[in-house]
């Protein structure tokens, strides 16, 4: 019970963290907190009252009859239809019941398994070098606080966010044609090419973690049926499509409440007795009713994760990325929908190809999923005019070099120096 309740208390302290979307919460929030009380509930049956009940002979004692339901209970009972004669000894069982004693361990490792993807993305995230739950956090504030604070906070996030995207880029002025190769998919496409100085780390670190979200449910209907021995993969929907046509809630032989249990019980004089009583198990009540929910919850987590994943590949394509800057950038009356100068132009693809990458937009889109787009429209407004104050004036006349940008950056945080 210790461990149920340091669950929930780990469920509560996931709440604080907003680096992922509303589908990975789903997954690592969501599906657990079902899984807990679940477990809660089919632990409280095991304990509370009898989770087995044997129909013994007239003459077996107390004792006997105790020895009776604790021996079917941890052995194991099969269900055989009631309408077919009992199998004898070395015949054929219908289906052996033998997973109700390890459904609460088994509902708990679930848990664990649909949280340790997020766990992967937080450890390894915090080693990028830019920690993206700070990220956010600091930018939900910016619509709660005063202008003063608030100019402060942009201006701080803004130079954090600024050191992550420029101290790992690869500003090498003469590269092979290998080495332009990779940057010129990382550009356009950013699961090709990994690396921070492509700038798509943290961007393919995230896709991973959606892929171990998918493979994580998939895997896990896989190991419902395999645990519980089903032999087919449709359960929910054969229950579903029962009940829509009309028929009557059948008993099913995955979760039975009436089952055999045969066992010998040895007496005095060296006789073996083999015993075939009839045994009740109110535990499968809860056992149906939970895997049954749990089927059709894993169908619609894996179906919206998966519609998420291609949603998110789909939106960081490279001319999606690009109208997606632009857009907030106008929005924010810092390009103009139409008619910008060529000298804007160029700056603008070089601030979305080799200054933001596929990471930087990643940071932008959890801004926005997690605070609101104003906030996150401002936050690249402010990326850009820092990025653009940056640029050396012969940028205008096209003599901006693979190293220019790179040189005035220094020289600028000299006079900056000397201005402290």
């Amino acid at each position: 019970m210790d461990k149920l309740v340091g669950l929930f208390s780990s469920v509560g302290r996931i709440e604080l963290r907003q680096d992922q979307d509303a589908v990975d919460r789903f997954n690592y929030r969501y599906t657990v907190v079902i899984l807990s009380i679940f477990t809660l509930i089919v632990t409280t049956s095991h304990y509370v009252g009898d989770p087995i009940t044997c129909w013994t002979p007239a003459h077996f004692t107390g004792q006997m009859v105790h020895y009776t339901d604790d021996w079917c209970w941890i052995k194991g009972t099969y269900y055989h239809p009631m309408k077919e004669h009992i199998p004898r000894v070395g015949e054929p069982r219908e289906f052996d019941v033998n997973y109700y004693q390890w459904i609460p361990l088994f509902l708990m490792v679930q848990a664990l398994l649909f949280y340790s993807p997020s766990v992967v993305w937080h450890t390894f995230n915090s080693r990028t070098g830019i920690d993206i739950n700070k990220v956010i956090t600091a930018a939900s504030t910016l619509g709660e606080v005063v202008l003063e604070k608030r100019e402060t906070t942009l201006k701080h996030l803004v130079r954090y966010i600024d050191n992550y995207l420029d101290k790992h880029r690869d500003r090498t002025a003469e590269a092979s044609r290998i080495v332009r190769l990779q940057r010129f998919l990382a550009e356009k496409c950013c699961m090709i090419c990994v690396g921070k100085r492509t700038g798509s780390f943290i961007w393919v670190l995230y896709m991973l973690v959606k892929i171990l979200y998918i493979g994580n449910v998939i895997g896990q209907l896989l190991a419902i049926n395999s645990f519980i021995g089903m032999k087919h993969h449709l359960y929910g929907l054969g229950i579903f499509l029962n009940l829509a046509s009309g028929k009557d809630w059948e008993e099913s032989p995955v979760f039975p409440r009436i089952t055999l249990c045969s066992f010998y019980m040895r007496t005095l004089g060296g006789n073996n007795h083999r015993h075939t009583l009839q045994c009740v198990l109110p535990v499968n009540l809860f056992n149906e009713k939970i895997y049954i929910f749990l089927w059709f919850w894993y169908i619609f987590v894996l179906i919206l994760t998966s519609l998420n994943f291609f949603s998110w590949i789909f939106k960081s394509i490279h001319g999606v990325r690009t109208k997606f800057f632009k857009k907030n950038l106008v929005w924010m009356e810092r390009l103009s929908a139409r008619g910008n100068t060529m000298a804007d132009k160029k700056l603008y693809h070089k601030f979305v190809d080799k200054y933001l990458c596929a990471d930087g937009y990643l940071i932008m889109r959890l801004v926005a999923l997690n605070t609101s787009e104003f906030v996150m429209s401002e936050i690249i407004a402010a990326l850009w005019d820092n990025f653009k104050k940056r640029q050396p004036a012969s940028y205008e006349h096209g003599l901006l070099e693979n190293g220019g940008y790179n040189d005035f950056k220094k020289s600028s945080e000299k006079d900056e120096l000397k201005d402290i």
